[in-house]
């Protein structure tokens, strides 16, 4: 890999370093961090645009997304390097015809990402952090999680013979927690949030050097997570949407689906960025009710959503930035409101997704409501994760029938 191919920029400072030395944070920055407070220092990583461009004609550029060879735009050396697991071009359904969206005079799109082999967006990220470990014959990769980004850590490690360690809320869903297991991963479950495993977890890497893959610590997890904007892109005919909806926590996810559309921008392939509206759970809103304050502050996130539920928001300043400069919008949805959107998807076109995902989609129909959706716009709604990885949050949106023991007790 050359070595000007890549390198990072600090989100705070804006102080650039170079590839060849590998860092988590900008190293001036990570000094001011205090505790309670989102971190500064959150490193952005950046292309030598105009040496792309000169390379590939934009049609070329063109051809590239559509093979959906991604390399000139990824930090890692190969392409087969990335898992032989099927993760990502994960499809994208056209519901506007469904009986729910009749009388509507926009188009709405589900970009299904529980179709990842361990059922959610996060393979993205991991995909791409254990594709950088083995080219740098690295074994040993550390997260914290509520559990998607421990799975999925855990089952890609698996995939390429490598040993994931996993820092767990004792409180995670028990279905993450045991396919983390069953992916013969490390698992310590913490006593104490996700923002306590995350601390734990950047302590056990400075004192056992294990590499780290959290959001919003190391960079390359942002550049795995972009990718689905440039499938959208290509899924869409090379065209970009007006909306696309996005669950929020720690604002990892949204920044990634921002920095993908941010690089086809800087490549003159699109001429405008979409619409991107963040949506959080009243209950744990501290990345949205934290962006016009002068100073942060946090509140106890207690939402069912338990993939979003964040209280320091590890990725607030790049977010910020992003939303900030795109205008992009905000959405707060109730707990009841997620449930139900969950329901309503489910029924309406076959797809359960755990509460995280259905976060997504409940902020579409509230931003509907308020008619907010442009006549003839496309829509997107990214669905990050399967419902069968939280079962317990629907059980009581849910009835299951009594036995019977003869076909006169059926009562329909």
């Amino acid at each position: 890999m050359k070595k000007d191919k890549y390198f990072f920029e600090c989100t705070n400072c804006g102080k650039t370093y170079p590839a060849e030395n590998f860092i988590y944070l900008c190293p001036k920055c990570e000094k001011e961090n205090v505790p309670n407070q989102p971190p500064k220092g959150v490193l952005k990583i950046l292309y030598n645009y105009k040496k792309v461009k000169t390379r590939y004609k934009r049609d070329k550029l063109f051809d590239k997304l559509k093979a959906k060879e991604y390399r000139f735009l990824l930090p890692i050396k190969f392409e087969n390097s990335l898992s032989f697991l099927k993760i990502g071009k994960t499809p994208l359904y056209d519901v506007s015809n469904l009986p729910f969206m009749q009388n509507q005079n926009f188009s709405l799109f589900l970009k299904d990402d529980s179709q990842n082999p361990t059922f959610s967006f996060k393979d993205r990220a991991s995909d791409l952090v254990c594709a950088f470990a083995k080219e740098n014959g690295i074994k040993k990769i550390v997260t914290a999680s509520t559990g998607n980004a421990g799975s999925s850590l855990a089952g890609i490690c698996a995939a390429e013979n490598l040993e994931a360690i996993v820092f767990a809320p004792k409180s995670a869903p028990k279905a993450k927690l045991t396919q983390i297991l069953m992916y013969a991963a490390k698992l310590i479950t913490v006593d104490g949030n996700y923002d306590k495993a995350f601390d734990l977890s950047i302590e056990a890497t400075k004192k056992h050097g294990w590499f780290n893959r959290n959001t919003a610590y190391n960079p390359l997890t942002i550049e795995g997570k972009k990718i689905v904007s440039f499938e959208i892109f290509q899924q869409l005919n090379q065209q970009i949407p007006e909306n696309i909806f996005v669950p929020v926590g720690d604002g990892c996810i949204i920044s990634g689906v921002y920095k993908g559309f941010e690089d086809l921008l800087k490549l003159g392939i699109i001429q405008k960025i979409p619409t991107i509206i963040a949506v959080q759970s009243a209950k744990s809103d501290n990345l949205i009710r934290n962006l016009k304050n002068n100073k942060f502050t946090s509140n106890k996130s207690e939402t069912i959503a338990d993939s979003i539920a964040v209280d320091i928001p590890r990725n607030f300043w790049m977010t910020k930035q992003f939303i900030e400069k795109y205008d992009g919008k905000t959405v707060l949805v109730t707990d009841d409101e997620i449930l139900k959107a969950s329901k309503q998807l489910s029924e309406n076109s076959g797809l359960f997704t755990e509460p995280a995902a259905a976060t997504a989609f409940a902020g579409f129909q509230k931003f509907q409501q308020s008619r907010h959706v442009a006549e003839n716009s496309k829509n997107i709604v990214l669905l990050t994760g399967s419902g069968l990885k939280d079962l317990a949050s629907v059980q009581n949106i849910i009835e299951v029938p009594q036995p019977i023991k003869k076909l006169e007790e059926i009562k329909l």
